[in-house]
């Protein structure tokens, strides 16, 4: 989204309607832009002002990530750390949980601002009414997404859907879930009637009728789990039926799924990637308007990627100098054993493709940084530290070389440096430039990791490698598997007679750590700035599988499961050998969510409509299950808006 016509700061536009979203040129409160509302270009202006919380906060910061998908059977915290462990845990959480507080908030910024212009749509007098009609549509689409992650995570809040200008309601009254589903439902009928296939302005950031039509399958299947129904039909029905709409329809709808799961995450579809339905766009460094302040700094990756420099001695380049894999100094987000055991490496892509697993040093030829044989390029195996890592003495002398060679590309005041990643092919040595090749996504690193590799320092095994195998390997060797307690928990101290770090490893989801020309933030290494799912192509899969399964149709629901797994497969043969389904039951569903969805904020309402907690976390999440009780399924009302209005006690905190 372009902001060249106005510089929106976030406000909270709370549930009470207690704050006006404000903008430099025009504030709803504000009668001095009423004459520039009765034009349909000024009402356009207002609308992107309605897109203003998805890349500024919710898909860029790490609080909605926290809200949608930790305390779940898919994630744990590194080494068991009690960071976090309000939302990975469900312990101590409460009204002024930080990431649960703001999400309330950020959800609420701009529902005023949508109301504004879906109310004052009626008033315009100047400007094409076939443009109005989008603009209204967008906004429609955009407040009934606010409203579904609201009601998603906080149950019952109060429904708004006029304008607040100079009059605060101080004692808000909630809405029952049934009142805010028959709105985000029809707000999302009428946008997708109204919406057209390409984006206005042809600017894929704004929403078309495939995001309309996808959040419906999403809002259907949502609140089906609260057992709601549609003029005596089921949610699960409704949702079926729009699912299997867009999928049977795709191309007319100018909808995409990609043929191999890799180019879902390779790096040159990252800007309006055709799989995308609806995207929290990045900044565009050097060209785009949204580079001001902090917009765009977003720095998921540091939370779920290890820090191999854990390893100092063998691996000595520190976090603040990793031009290849960033400011990786956050590292919460492990995934769980299930997680793990979700993924059939041998057959299924989607492995290396959502975890990076083998841990390389980088050498900047292109931008005559460092050189290929530079001591923080390509290392020495010494006695020591083959002794103290567990490789075997035969190696004592083998040389680890770089995998990439990492360019420093120039955008000027506005983009900064560019650290584009090359890979230098195995058993090339010479350091020539014209020898590195581009690769769809150099955090993908090669699988099976060849016994012979010399390119990688440390490998997390999925395959259980037993001593004579790592034997075999000049280069660290750890099982995954060995980084687990026998509860399921992540271990909190050493692994190995040697005592080194490789405890505080983890397999790292790659799916936001950015590496393309134009997705880096300048020389901040802890901030990337590409685009971000909201939802895509594959999720209305999940919903027509999962939809068919809880209706009874469990063959059907094989059907769609089997187009993700056949695309994710290695080879045909191996898909009608190992992977194809012909009948699905919910366990299924939700392993293909797991290894599809994996960390695209959708796993915790997917186990809340299914009122999973009690049965999954025990097995897979113990620690959270001890903590876990009924009112976890809804998040805590936010103590900001709480501690604003004057009914708080009735209001309620959802029993927090």
């Amino acid at each position: 989204m372009k902001r060249s016509l106005y510089n929106m700061a976030l406000a909270i536009c709370t549930a009470a309607a207690m704050y006006s979203c404000s903008l430099d040129e025009y504030n709803p409160s504000d009668t001095s832009g009423e004459g520039e509302l009765k034009t349909v270009e000024g009402l356009k202006n207002l609308g992107t002002y309605c897109y203003s919380p998805l890349y500024d906060q919710m898909f860029s910061a790490s609080d909605y990530l926290a809200v949608a998908e930790t305390g779940t059977d898919i994630w744990l915290t590194q080494n068991n750390k009690t960071t976090l462990q309000q939302l990975f845990y469900y312990e101590g959480l409460t009204t002024s949980t930080n990431a649960t507080d703001k999400l309330f908030s950020q959800a609420y910024t701009c529902i005023n601002t949508c109301n504004a212009v879906i109310n004052r749509a009626a008033d315009v007098t100047e400007g094409d009414k076939n443009v109005l009609k989008v603009v209204v549509a967008e906004a429609k689409c955009l407040r009934a997404y606010y409203y579904l992650v609201l009601v998603t995570n906080y149950g019952n809040v109060t429904l708004v859907t006029t304008e607040s200008t100079d009059t605060k309601i101080m004692n808000p009254v909630r809405s029952s879930q049934e009142e805010i589903y028959n709105l985000i439902i029809t707000d999302l009928q009428e946008a997708a009637a109204d919406l057209n296939t390409t984006p206005m302005d042809g600017n894929y950031a704004r929403v078309t009728k495939k995001a309309a039509l996808g959040l419906l399958a999403r809002a259907y299947a949502q609140g089906a789990g609260e057992g709601l129904s549609e003029n005596g039909v089921s949610y699960w029905q409704r949702a079926k039926e729009v699912a299997e709409d867009l999928i049977a329809n795709m191309s007319s709808y100018n909808a995409y799924l990609y043929d191999d799961v890799e180019d879902v995450w390779a790096q040159s579809n990252n800007r309006n990637n055709k799989e995308a339905l609806f995207i929290a766009s990045g900044p565009q460094a050097g060209t785009d308007a949204f580079t001001y302040g902090s917009y765009g700094a977003n720095k998921l990756f540091t939370f779920t990627f290890c820090d191999p420099n854990k390893l100092s001695d063998i691996y000595p380049v520190g976090s603040k100098q990793n031009y290849f894999y960033g400011r990786v100094n956050n590292n919460f987000y492990a995934p769980s054993k299930y997680l793990v055991d979700c993924f059939d490496a041998r057959y299924d892509k989607r492995w290396e493709n959502s975890f990076t697993t083998a841990f390389s040093l980088f050498s900047m030829v292109q931008a005559g940084w460092r050189t290929y044989n530079d001591k923080n390029a390509t290392i020495t195996l010494t006695e020591n530290l083959c002794a103290k890592y567990g490789i075997d003495a035969k190696f004592a002398g083998k040389k680890i070389y770089p995998y990439v060679d990492v360019d420093a590309i120039n955008l000027g005041s506005n983009g900064g440096n560019q650290y584009v990643a090359s890979v230098w092919p195995k058993g090339e040595y010479s350091g020539d430039v014209n020898k590195l090749v581009k690769v769809k996504n150099p955090y993908v690193n090669p699988y099976p990791l060849a016994e012979d590799e010399d390119r990688f320092i440390v490998y997390l095994s999925k395959e259980y490698l037993s001593d004579a195998e790592k034997a075999k390997r000049g280069y660290i060797c750890v099982n995954i598997d060995d980084l687990f307690a026998a509860d399921g928990k992540y271990k909190e101290t050493f692994i190995d007679a040697q005592q080194t770090n490789t405890y505080t490893l983890f397999p790292s989801l790659n799916k936001f750590n950015f590496n393309f020309e134009g997705g880096f933030y300048g020389s901040n290494l802890q901030c990337k700035t590409g685009d971000m799912f909201i939802m895509r192509m594959a999720e209305v899969y999940l919903i027509a599988a999962e939809a068919e399964e809880r209706l009874g149709n469990g063959a059907k629901a094989a059907e769609y499961l089997n187009v993700l797994r056949k695309r994710a497969c290695r080879n045909e043969a191996d898909f009608e050998a190992n992977m194809k389904l012909t009948t699905a039951t919910e366990d299924d569903v939700l392993d293909e969510y797991a290894r599809e969805l994996c960390g695209e904020f959708t796993r915790w309402a997917l186990l809340k409509r299914h009122k999973a907690f009690e049965t999954r976390l025990p097995k897979y999440n113990p620690r959270a299950a001890v903590s876990f009780s009924q009112k976890n399924y809804l998040r805590p009302i936010s103590y900001t808006f709480l501690n604003q209005i004057e009914n708080s006690a009735e209001y309620g905190t959802n029993g927090y």
